[in-house]
C-alpha cells in the first residue's frame, strides 16, 4: 500500500521561511505534508510531475470581504484562481453576524456601498440560516469550500446588536450595561471560534472617509469610542488570543490615532494590523510616517503590522454606481440616491461649482482629473476614448469636472473611467513599502468593489512585477511576505510554510511563464449580476489541504478548504 496520497516531485522548494531555494520531493498523506527529501515515485497514489517548477507555500490573503461571496463562490475569486490558499474575512468590522432577522435586508443595504457588493446577489446568494455570530460560522463550515476561512469577528454588527441602529449610528457611547454585553457577544464569538476583531474608524470629515453607508452616512465604527477599543482590546489581553484589525483616521491628528492602536496592541499583547500603507506618488510622507511609526511600535516591543497597498490596480468605474469620492460631501451627494437622482443631480448646474470646490482626495485614487475615460458605451464622445479628464477639458475649453459629468450625463451614466490609485505606479516608493519588515503584502478587498476592482491578482503580480520584472526583492523574500509572514500575523497555525507536519498547502507554478491575464467582465454572480476579474496563467497546481483545487490553471472542482475556528482545522 502506498506510503503517500500525493508526492509533489522534483521541484524547487521556497518553504516560507527565506532559508535558499531547493530542490526535492514532497510526500503528502491525510491533507499533510508526511516528508520531504528525495521519495520514491512508486510510493505514492499520485505523482504531480513539479519538475523545473517552483513549489512554495500557499498565499495568504489577511483582507478580504468574502463573507458573503463565500456562499456562492467555493473558490473566493479572484483569490482562488491567484494561488491564495487561506483567506481571513470579516475586515473593517463589516460582517453579517449577529444580525437580527428583521435587519437581515438593511445589512446587506451597507453593504452595497460601504464594499459595493451587488444587492441581488446577495438576497439571492445567502442562505441566511443564521442569527449570531458562532450560527454563521455553522453555515460557514456546512458550505462547500475549495479554500481555507480564518474569520474575524467584525464590530458593525455586533455594536448594531446590543445599541440599536440608530444609537450606534449616532455614536453614542455605550451604556456600562451595553460594554458588558458587547464584551459577552465577542467573547462568545471567540468561544466558537473568531480570531480577533476588526473596526473601520474613518470619522466624518477625516479627510478618507471613503467607504460609507447606503445613505452616505458613517458606519457605527466610524464613530465608536476609543473607550469601548480599550475594553474589547482587553478581552484579547485576558484570553491571549486573537487580533486586531483596525482601520482608522479620526481627523488631522493622525499621531493620536497612532499612539491609540500602539495602545490597544500593548493592553492586549496581541498583534494590531493597521490598515492600510500605501504610497501616494504626490507626497512621500503619506508612507514614510507610516513605516517609521510601525519601527517606533517594534522598538517599544508592541506588535503593530502594515498591510501594505502592494498593487498597482486601479478602478474601472462609471458614475451610476461608483461610490469612493465619499470623502467630499458634494461628490457624495452626486453619487447617492436612486439612479434618476444620480442622472439628475450629475446633470444640474447649480451644482457643479461645489463639485470643484471640493474635489474628492488622495484616499482611494489619484487626482481626478488624470482619470482616463476608457469606454463610452455610446456613440457619442468616442474622440474622447483613452483622454484623460485633462486633456478633454483643454480640448473642450471645460473644467475637468465638466468634462467628466457631461460624458457621463451625456452617456446616461454608462461612460467607464479609469482612475489610477494613489501611488499612480511609483516604483521607487512601492520599494520603500515593500522593502520595510513589518509590512504585508496584499490588500486584495476580495469580494468587494465587484465592478471597480481587480486586486485579488497581487499575488501573482508580486511575482511577476517585483521579483521577476524589476528584481526588487527575491524569490526567497516574497514567498515570506505572501505567505508565512501573514500567517504568523494573523493567528493562522501551522500554515505559510512547507514543513513536516503543516497542512499540505502548496503552489506549484511555472515561474518563467506566469503571468496576470488582461481584465474581463462575466456574469457569474447570483441575481445574474457581473464583476470584473483578471484570472491568472502558469499555476499548474494549487492543492489545499492536500488536495488539487486548481490544475493548469482551472478549477478542479474539489473542495477541500476548511473554516479554522480559533486558527486551526
Amino acid at each position: 500500500m502506498p506510503t503517500y496520497d500525493t508526492i509533489i516531485q522534483n521541484g524547487i522548494i521556497f518553504d516560507g521561511t527565506r532559508i535558499p531555494r531547493y530542490k526535492g520531493d514532497i510526500g503528502i498523506k491525510d491533507g499533510l505534508i508526511a516528508k520531504i527529501g528525495r521519495l520514491d515515485a512508486s510510493d505514492a497514489k499520485q505523482v504531480l510531475d513539479a519538475e523545473g517548477k517552483h513549489v512554495c507555500p500557499g498565499f495568504i490573503d489577511l483582507h478580504t470581504h468574502y463573507d458573503a461571496q463565500i456562499f456562492w463562490d467555493p473558490y473566493c475569486t479572484l483569490s482562488g484562481w491567484h494561488g491564495i490558499t487561506s483567506v481571513v474575512i470579516g475586515n473593517c468590522g463589516f460582517g453579517f453576524a449577529p444580525v437580527k432577522p428583521e435587519l437581515r435586508e438593511r445589512s446587506m443595504l451597507s453593504m452595497t456601498r460601504v464594499e459595493a457588493i451587488p444587492l441581488e446577489s446577495m438576497k439571492e446568494g445567502m442562505p441566511w440560516d443564521w442569527v449570531t455570530f458562532p450560527d454563521y460560522l455553522d453555515s460557514l463550515d456546512r458550505t462547500p469550500k475549495a479554500i481555507n476561512i480564518l474569520p474575524y469577528v467584525p464590530l458593525v454588527p455586533l455594536l448594531i446588536w446590543v445599541m440599536g441602529m440608530e444609537r450606534a449610528k449616532a455614536g453614542e457611547l455605550p451604556t456600562p450595561e451595553e460594554e458588558a454585553e458587547i464584551i459577552r457577544i465577542l467573547e462568545e464569538a471567540m468561544d466558537a471560534g473568531g480570531c480577533g476583531w476588526s473596526a473601520q474608524r474613518l470619522a466624518p470629515g477625516c479627510g478618507a472617509d471613503v467607504q460609507r453607508d447606503y445613505d452616505g452616512t458613517p458606519m457605527p465604527t466610524d464613530v465608536m469610542h476609543n473607550e469601548t477599543c480599550i475594553a474589547l482590546a482587553k478581552v484579547l489581553g485576558r484570553r491571549n488570543e486573537g487580533f486586531i484589525q483596525m482601520t482608522m483616521l479620526s481627523g488631522n491628528e493622525p499621531e493620536k490615532d497612532r499612539a491609540h492602536m500602539e495602545e490597544l496592541a500593548e493592553i492586549s499583547g496581541r498583534p494590531v494590523l493597521y490598515n492600510v500603507v500605501q504610497a501616494n506618488a504626490n507626497d512621500p510622507s503619506v508612507h514614510r510616517d507610516a513605516l517609521q511609526w510601525l519601527s517606533e511600535c517594534h522598538a517599544r516591543g508592541n506588535k503593530v503590522y502594515g498591510q501594505g497597498l502592494t498593487t498597482d490596480g486601479g478602478f474601472n468605474f462609471s458614475l451610476d454606481e461608483w461610490n469612493l469620492w465619499d470623502d467630499s460631501e458634494a461628490w457624495r451627494h452626486v453619487t447617492t440616491g436612486t439612479f434618476e437622482e444620480r442622472l439628475a443631480k450629475m446633470g444640474d448646474p447649480a451644482l457643479r461649482q461645489s463639485l470643484k470646490d471640493n474635489p474628492p482626495g488622495f484616499a482611494a485614487t489619484g487626482p481626478l482629473e488624470d482619470t482616463v475615460l476608457i469606454r463610452t458605451n455610446s456613440d457619442l464622445f468616442g474622440e474622447f476614448k483613452d483622454h484623460k479628464l485633462s486633456l478633454i477639458a483643454e480640448k473642450t475649453g471645460k473644467h475637468p469636472v465638466d468634462a467628466m459629468l457631461d460624458i457621463a450625463v451625456g452617456t446616461n451614466l454608462k461612460a467607464e473611467f479609469f482612475a489610477s490609485l494613489p501611488s499612480a505606479g511609483n516604483l521607487e516608493y512601492m520599494k520603500e513599502i515593500i522593502d520595510d519588515p513589518f509590512i504585508t503584502f496584499g490588500v486584495s478587498d476580495g469580494g468587494a468593489h465587484t465592478r471597480f476592482l481587480t486586486a485579488g491578482r497581487y499575488p501573482t503580480e508580486a511575482i511577476v512585477t517585483y521579483v521577476r520584472e524589476h528584481k526588487m526583492l527575491s524569490l526567497e523574500d516574497v514567498h515570506w511576505r505572501l505567505s508565512a509572514l501573514p500567517a504568523s500575523l494573523a493567528g493562522f497555525k501551522d500554515r505559510g510554510q512547507i514543513k513536516e507536519g503543516a497542512p499540505a498547502d502548496i503552489v506549484v507554478y511555472d515561474y518563467e511563464n506566469l503571468e496576470v491575464l488582461p481584465g474581463e467582465i462575466v456574469h457569474d454572480m447570483p441575481g445574474n449580476e457581473w464583476r470584473r476579474v483578471q484570472k491568472a496563467k502558469g499555476y499548474n497546481y494549487i492543492l489545499v489541504n492536500g488536495e488539487v483545487i486548481i490544475k493548469d490553471d482551472k478549477e478542479t472542482d474539489v473542495y477541500s478548504g476548511r473554516l479554522l475556528r480559533h486558527g486551526d482545522g
